[in-house]
Order: structure tokens, then sequence, then C-alpha cells
């Protein structure tokens, strides 16, 4: 394992002490992230090699590492900034030649067991998500206009780019796949004028969607269902879906395309917006699959555009949002950690350390590493969007005024 170490830490500096009390350092010593981790498991020296983030994961969440200098976050952060330099593994080839069936057997993700990798994450306790989120429980990549904006003026612009893609108008039809807990159809609905049918498959998300709707007088307006969008046959003028392609599956991209397709109107626009890779295609790490997001994928754009080509529609658009998901996640792991002993007696500090190491590994992933953000706009007829960018732009103005005007009027 050290060899690996001084290897792949050239930035930063890690001090390590082993369950024998031996201190080794690798890095630059007095050079910025610095941390120091105690391993009190000795078989974490022969198993980190072979499955870092998982074992290093589980050691830091049950108490086989301890950090005595500095946080987690230095630690993790020393490994990230370090990633692209990392030496290869032994056994890289392996993987590669394994990846294809583990990818078809990690992400078989059916109607029912989409339900259940669903519920596995998002029907946790709401209280642990309004502890973190913003106030409209946007728990999705936001859109930072200005790096200085709070997380809940970068939600509302998230919400308000991708409602300019979509190119609005009162009276039309909208499908959410993925509502969540209802904070964009509501606001689509409130601001445009549109009738919004929202799906999901969280139960708990399900309940507070439609909390929301009676609280808001949007009865007819807004609509939410417990329901894979698989099963359904209407048409609709616009279909956007935020954060719930990660879990489809390749497998099922083919028929995700055809469905979007079938239930889109000749004129109609797609917005999918979805975490991705920017190394091509990969696996969901291990312990992010087996702790935070089972069945979860973030796919590579050379995966995704291909099928869309098949499907015979258009992609008139793709944004690719960079680090604006490194500064979401920031303020969400700051969030958490305010609120850290209210999570804790609603879970226990083994949870907290676990969504700890979640929030600040995701951070970094965006930061340091290999994941992005995009946004994709299909459409079938080529004629259906403007034929240049503008009108997202002046969409997004006409917007904020549009809501300045309704703040003022409520003030």
């Amino acid at each position: 394992m050290y060899a690996v170490f001084e290897k792949l830490i050239r930035r930063g500096h890690l001090r390590i002490i082993d369950s024998h009390n031996k201190i080794r350092d690798f890095g630059e010593k007095g050079a910025k992230p610095s941390a120091t981790v105690r391993l009190h498991d000795k078989f974490l020296f022969y198993k980190l090699p072979l499955n870092f983030s998982l074992y290093f994961g589980e050691a830091y969440m049950d108490g086989g590492i301890t950090v005595e200098d500095g946080t987690i976050y230095d630690v993790i952060e020393v490994f990230a900034m370090n990633y692209h330099d990392m030496p290869p593994l032994p056994h890289k080839k392996l993987f590669s030649f394994i990846l294809p069936m583990a990818r078809f057997i990690q992400q078989h993700n059916p109607v029912g067991k989409a339900k259940q990798n669903v519920a596995h994450h998002y029907d946790l306790s709401d209280k642990l998500y309004r502890l973190f989120l913003d106030p409209d429980m946007q728990y999705s990549c936001a859109y930072y206009t200005d790096p200085n904006n709070s997380l809940e003026q970068a939600q509302l612009d998230k919400k308000r780019h991708l409602a300019a893609k979509l190119q609005l108008k009162p009276g039309m039809k909208v499908l959410d796949i993925g509502s969540g807990w209802g904070g964009l159809a509501i606001y689509l609905a409130k601001t445009f004028g549109v009738e919004v049918t929202g799906v999901t498959l969280s139960e708990e998300q399900i309940k507070i969607a439609n909390r929301r709707v009676k609280d808001e007088g949007l009865e007819g307006k807004v609509k939410f269902f417990l329901k894979d969008y698989r099963e359904l046959n209407e048409s609709f003028d616009r279909i956007v879906s935020v954060g719930m392609f990660e879990h489809v599956g390749v497998h099922y991209y083919t028929e995700f395309f055809d469905k979007v397709k079938q239930l889109l109107t000749p004129t109609g626009i797609a917005l999918i917006h979805s975490i991705g890779r920017m190394d091509g295609p990969g696996a969901t790490a291990a312990w992010i699959r087996k702790y935070i997001f089972p069945g979860g994928y973030a796919p590579a754009l050379s995966e995704v555009l291909p099928v869309i080509e098949k499907s015979g529609m258009w992609a008139t658009d793709i944004e690719i949002l960079r680090l604006h998901y490194a500064e979401t996640l920031k303020a969400w792991r700051e969030n958490f950690n305010k609120h850290r002993t209210e999570i804790a007696q609603i879970y226990d500090e083994r949870f907290c350390r676990m969504w700890e190491f979640y929030l600040i590994g995701a951070e970094m992933d965006f930061r340091y590493m290999y994941m992005m953000n995009f946004q994709l706009q299909i459409c079938k007829d080529i004629r259906a969007v403007p034929l240049q960018r503008d009108y997202i732009y002046e969409t997004e103005h006409n917007s904020f005024q549009h809501h300045e005007t309704l703040r003022k009027k409520s003030a």
C-alpha cells in the first residue's frame, strides 16, 4: 500500500499511523491540505489497495480509521487532487474485462427493482433533507450565475435556466420524470401557467409533494403519481427530468428515450439534466453503490448520444455544467455539519459519518476528478426550438423580471 501512496501523493501531505504505531509521511511536508490518519485495523494495510474507496469509506464509518490532525475533508482532498496522477492498479486490466458483465448486474433496473433502489435513498426521513437542502428541497446540481450566490438563489436560477430551455407557454402539458419533492413542478406551474404531471417512485417524496400542491392551491394544475415513467401513455408538450437519469441504467437507455419519444408531441421539447462523466464509460464506485445509490450510474455522453441518434430524435442543445455541483455539494455539506447533532438524533453517528463521507467524496469528484453535469435538450422536430441560443438568456431575463415584480407586489 505504501508504495502506491508514494507514487500517488505528490501534492498536499498525508501522514499515516498504522496499527503498530509506525508513522509514514506522503507528499510534501508543510503543504496544504495536510492531515494525519490512524489505521486501527491491521488488515486495512492489505485491503485498501484492492478497493480503496470501499474499504476506506467503511473503515471511516465504523471507526477503523480516525483523523488525528486536520479533517476527513482534508484527507479526501489530498487523494482527490492527486487522482489524475494515480498509477495504474495491478487489477485494472481484469476490471476492464469484467466491466460489461458487472455493469449489467449492478444496473439491473426493471420497474419493481427501480422502486426498491429509489426507496433506499429517497425514502429516508424528510427531516434529514430539510436540514441540508434549500427551502424548496432541490436535490440536484444548482446553477451558480454568481459564485457568491446563496444555495437558495442558485437553485432558483437552476429552475429558471431549465424553464428557459423548455420554452413554456400557458396551458402546455408538462411531464416531470423523477419529480422529487415537487419544487420544480410547482415552480413551472406558478410561473408559466402550465399543467404539470410529476412521477416519482419515492413514497416519502410524493407525500410531501402532494401536500405542497394543496398548500399552494394548485390542485388541477399540478398532479403527482407514484408511478414508473414506463407506465405512462399520455402525450406531453414538454418533458423534463432532473437528477433521475442517473437511476435509469445503461441497458435501459433505449427504453428510456423510446418512451420519451412516444410521450412527446410532434413539436415537443424534452430536457434531461443528469450527472455525467468526462472520462468515458465506467462503473459506479463500490462504496457509493453499496451505501448511497444502489443501481445508480452517471453516464458518459458517448453512452447517451448514440442511443438518441438511433431513436430518431434531435439533440438540439447540450450544455456542460462543470464546477456548479462542487459548489452545490459544498453548501449541502456545510448545512449538514451545522445540523449534525440533530441528524445524529434522527439516525446515529455512524450514519453521519457515512453521509459526511458521501458529501465530501461527491464534492471532490466534481472539483478535482471526472464528474460533471449535462443538460441535454431533445426534440422530434428540427424546428421545435429557435435557431440561436439567445432565446435561453432572453427567457431567463424575462422570468427574472416577472419574479421580481411578483416579489415586490407581495412585499
